[in-house]
C-alpha cells in the first residue's frame, strides 16, 4: 500500500477478530519501528510483543473502566507494548539538551506511528491506547529501572472500518512564515 494512501484511510480499530496475525508480518511491522528515526540515533524505544492471554488481562486491568480500548487488549491476536529508555534521547550526560525535556516520548511515538501505518497497509487495525496505569503495566512487562512504558496498540484483523473522524481544515492548522499567517488563501 502507498505510504499516503495508509494514511489517509487509517483508523482506529476497537473490535478484532480471532485470528492469528503470522509471524513474518509481525516481524516486517517491527522491521518499520526499528527503522523510525531518534534523537542522534539513540534508538532509546524496546518492543514488547504480548501474545499470552494472561499479560492481556494483566495489562486490562491497567485500563481505566471507561477506556475504549479495554475489550480489544484482550480481543486482540497481539498487543504490541512500546518501552523507552529515559535520559539518553534528548540528553547530554543525562542531563536534557531542550527545554523540551527527555525526547524519549518523542521517540517512541515516532515507532509507534511506524507500527501502526505498517499494520494498516497490512489489512491489521491498531488503535494507540496511552491512557492507563504505566507503573502497573511496567510490573505486568517486566519493565526494568530506567525504562517507562509510553503506549500500547492491540493489533489484528478487523471486519468494519470506522467512519473518518472530522478534521480541521489545513488553514486552521497551517501557517506561513509566523504563528496565525495565513498559508493558504
Amino acid at each position: 500500500m502507498e505510504l499516503l494512501k495508509a494514511i489517509q484511510e487509517r483508523r482506529s480499530i476497537r473490535k478484532y477478530k480471532g485470528d492469528a496475525v503470522p509471524d513474518e508480518i509481525l516481524t516486517e511491522i517491527l522491521e518499520a519501528a526499528r527503522r523510525s528515526p531518534s534523537w542522534a540515533n539513540t534508538q532509546v524505544w524496546r518492543f514488547i510483543v504480548v501474545k499470552d492471554r494472561r499479560i492481556k488481562e494483566g495489562l486490562l486491568d491497567c485500563l481505566g473502566p471507561t477506556n475504549p480500548a479495554r475489550s480489544a487488549i484482550v480481543e486482540a491476536p497481539v498487543v504490541i507494548c512500546v518501552a523507552a529508555k529515559r535520559g539518553v534521547s534528548g540528553c547530554h550526560k543525562g542531563t536534557p539538551a531542550t527545554d523540551k525535556g527527555d525526547w524519549f516520548m518523542f521517540d517512541a511515538g515516532i515507532a509507534m506511528e511506524h507500527i501502526v501505518l505498517a499494520a494498516w497497509s497490512y489489512g491489521l487495525g491498531t488503535v494507540h491506547v496511552g491512557s492507563f496505569d504505566a507503573k502497573k503495566a511496567e510490573a505486568v512487562l517486566k519493565i526494568p529501572e530506567g525504562y517507562s512504558i509510553t503506549e500500547m496498540t492491540p493489533l489484528g484483523y478487523f471486519d468494519e472500518v470506522p467512519r473518518e473522524t472530522p478534521r480541521k481544515p489545513l488553514a486552521e492548522l497551517v501557517f506561513l512564515n509566523a504563528f496565525g499567517e495565513p498559508y493558504l488563501k
